[in-house]
C-alpha cells in the first residue's frame, strides 16, 4: 500500500509492516494503525525512528529504544495488560519510548513512564504506564546521546 508520511513523503509500505494499536496511543486514541520508519538513505539504522500513523500523514512520533539511554530499563506493568498484544516473550517484543524534541535540543526528553510495547510477530502494540516509581515522563537525554556519540566517534 502507498501511504503519505510527514517526513518521508509518499512511500510504499508492505501490509505486514503495519502495527495495530487497538486502543491507539495516549492522546491519539482514534488512530490505530502505525508503521515504524527510519531514514534508510544513510545506509545504517539510526537510534531515533518514527512511529508514523498510516491513516494520518501529519501524525509521526519520534521514538527510540529506551535501553540506548537507560541500559537497565525494565518497565513493570500490571498483570494482564500485555495480553492485548498476543502471546509474547522476550524474543518477539520491542519496547520503544516517545521523544520530545523542543527548539532547544539540550532540553530533549523521552517518556520513560509510558513505553510502547510491540509484539513483532502479531504486529500488535500497546502503550502502557510503567509502575516503576522512578521512571520519569520527561527524562532528559541530550547529554546521554551526546556522550554516546562522542564515544562512537572516538573509537
Amino acid at each position: 500500500m502507498k501511504i503519505k508520511t510527514r517526513y518521508f513523503g509518499e512511500i510504499e509500505l508492505d501490509d505486514a509492516k503495519v502495527i495495530t494499536f487497538d486502543k491507539g496511543l495516549f492522546g491519539f486514541e482514534e488512530f490505530t494503525r502505525f508503521a515504524l520508519l527510519y531514514d534508510s538513505e544513510t545506509g545504517e539504522s539510526t537510534s531515533i525512528k518514527w512511529l508514523q500513523c498510516v491513516d494520518e500523514e501529519t501524525l509521526a512520533l519520534p521514538v527510540m529504544m529506551p535501553t540506548i539511554v537507560k541500559p537497565d530499563y525494565d518497565p513493570i506493568v500490571e498483570d494482564g495488560v500485555l495480553d492485548a498484544i498476543g502471546d509474547w516473550n522476550e524474543n518477539n517484543i520491542s519496547v520503544l519510548v516517545t521523544i520530545t524534541v523542543p527548539s532547544d535540543l539540550k532540553a530533549m526528553t523521552t517518556n520513560m513512564k509510558a513505553p510502547i510495547i510491540i509484539n513483532t510477530e502479531s504486529m500488535k502494540g500497546i502503550q502502557v504506564v510503567a509502575e516503576n516509581p522512578d521512571y520519569e515522563i520527561k527524562y532528559k537525554i541530550y547529554d546521554i546521546l551526546e556522550a554516546a556519540r562522542a564515544g562512537k566517534e572516538g573509537t
